[in-house]
């Protein structure tokens, strides 16, 4: 559950379940289609692979996000989505049908035509799907009217999040409150969803006892306890749905979802993203990738290392203290660019031009070839591919004091790569403005993470890492 839309999207419970569905559908019908068109019949055997197939598709697309997050920001994302979870799964089927042989059963005409025409079929089903959900809520077909008790920012927040999203069918009728004047009221102009002051509190209450209201979002600040109380015990005596919208949703939470602390219900705040499953798969991708990375690199880091060796005296490896997952410290490798080791209490940054920076440093540094080594930091378990840039630990005391939630980075493990790095944030940190950027795009990679987010910034990184000019 992101910030923005936490407090609506636990309600899309049909949609939820009628995406994966149409997902299956267009995987067998697809499959269905390819046999008909090459072979003339179907068999038991089509159906079984269609079958595996739907099941390895449905638990990849729990990795990806696929259908963890239904409500994908734009049409060409939500593709890209597609196209890498079905990705997946071919590969996993390529790897069972060498386990057991199968593979015979059909020819490759056959099997690279169902590979391509079911994330056409996938897309083409969900953008249908879309525009007839749509077309039904126009005509008011399962839409609801929704009234918001509190007329400040956060009630401003959901009324924005229930008018974008064109599929929940959530119509805002208006604001409800009886103490505005000298209260937080929204004074962002400009929005569609600017309404006024529709009326008190106890017309609400009229109003949901006579059926003109169907949902009641109770937006009124946590210290308002007693009012709260009050309008739930008067809309007791309705037939609405009630639900409280807390005004936490209007803190830069870093990763907040619901959860359970043994009967309790809770929010979180600032919470590690890659529990359970989803760092289960991070680290598998991790294992992988940097494991043939390695096997890739081995002959060109030889060469680098008796370069290094060779032209400058000191060791070939720099070994130096950073912070790790949950703030512990972490050793990173990295081929010596520099005549010093700095890692005391004192660190300071390279700079244009830098005299400690040796003639092979620079072309290491500027091609990040010296941060190979750290492929080792990914195999033991203490950096990943993908996350914040770890920084020194000197660094790390500094800023903490002068920019709030710095340290939140670290609820991930650091990264070789990250979107901060790909977004053009390399290069010394000279002014708190840059480093202040730098942790704004390491906030938004945790709130918005997915495995497919890591592969695209890995990607980006193989086209940038030789193009930074900021970079010495």
């Amino acid at each position: 559950m992101t910030n923005q839309s936490g407090p609506v999207r636990s309600h899309r419970v049909w949609w939820d379940a009628c995406l994966p569905a149409l997902d299956a559908c267009s995987i067998v019908s697809a499959l269905a289609v390819v046999r008909l068109a090459f072979n003339g019949q179907m068999e038991d055997a089509t159906f079984q692979l269609a079958l595996v197939a739907t099941i390895i598709f449905m638990v990849i697309s729990q990795i990806t996000g696929l259908h963890r997050h239904p409500k994908a920001s734009t049409l060409d994302r939500e593709f890209a989505s597609i196209a890498s979870t079905w990705s997946l799964t071919i590969l996993t089927l390529a790897v069972l049908s060498l386990a057991t042989r199968s593979g015979e059963l059909y020819a490759r005409s056959e099997l690279f035509s169902w590979f391509v025409v079911v994330p056409i079929t996938i897309g083409l089903c969900r953008m249908s799907a879309r525009v007839i959900q749509r077309g039904a809520i126009r005509q008011g077909v399962g839409t609801r009217r929704v009234a918001i008790a509190g007329f400040n920012k956060l009630g401003q927040k959901v009324a924005a999040e229930l008018q974008s999203n064109g599929t929940l069918g959530w119509c805002v009728t208006g604001f409800y409150d009886d103490r505005v004047i000298n209260r937080d009221q929204p004074t962002e102009t400009g929005q569609a969803t600017m309404m006024t002051l529709s009326g008190d509190l106890e017309s609400l209450i009229r109003k949901a006892r006579a059926g003109e209201i169907d949902t009641v979002l109770v937006t009124l600040p946590m210290r308002a306890e007693t009012r709260i109380r009050d309008v739930l015990k008067q809309l007791s005596d309705s037939t609405v749905s009630v639900y409280i919208v807390p005004d936490i949703f209007v803190f830069d939470l870093l990763h907040s979802r619901w959860t359970h602390i043994g009967q309790l219900s809770a929010v979180s705040i600032f919470e590690n993203p890659l529990d359970g499953i989803d760092g289960f798969a991070k680290r598998l991708t991790d294992v992988l990738i940097a494991s043939c990375a390695l096997l890739v690199a081995a002959i060109p880091m030889t060469f680098i290392a008796a370069a290094v060796k060779l032209t400058s005296t000191g060791p070939v490896f720099f070994r130096q203290r950073r912070y790790g997952l949950d703030g512990r410290e972490i050793r990173v490798w990295k081929f010596r660019s520099m005549r010093t080791c700095d890692d005391g209490a004192t660190v300071k940054q390279a700079t244009k031009g830098d005299s400690r920076i040796t003639p092979l440093g620079a072309f290491l540094r500027k091609s990040s070839l010296d941060e190979l080594p750290q492929l080792f930091n990914v195999l033991d378990g203490s950096m990943s591919l993908v996350g914040p840039r770890p920084h020194a630990s000197a660094h790390n005391e500094e800023y903490r004091q002068q920019i709030q939630g710095y340290m939140l980075r670290h609820k991930v493990k650091p990264g070789i790569t990250g979107l901060a790095q790909v977004s053009g944030c390399r290069g010394e940190t000279d002014t708190l403005e840059k480093m202040e950027r730098r942790v704004e795009f390491d906030h938004q990679y945790i709130r918005g993470w997915s495995l497919w987010l890591d592969i695209k910034i890995l990607f980006r990184t193989l086209l940038v890492a030789w193009r930074q000019p900021e970079a010495y």
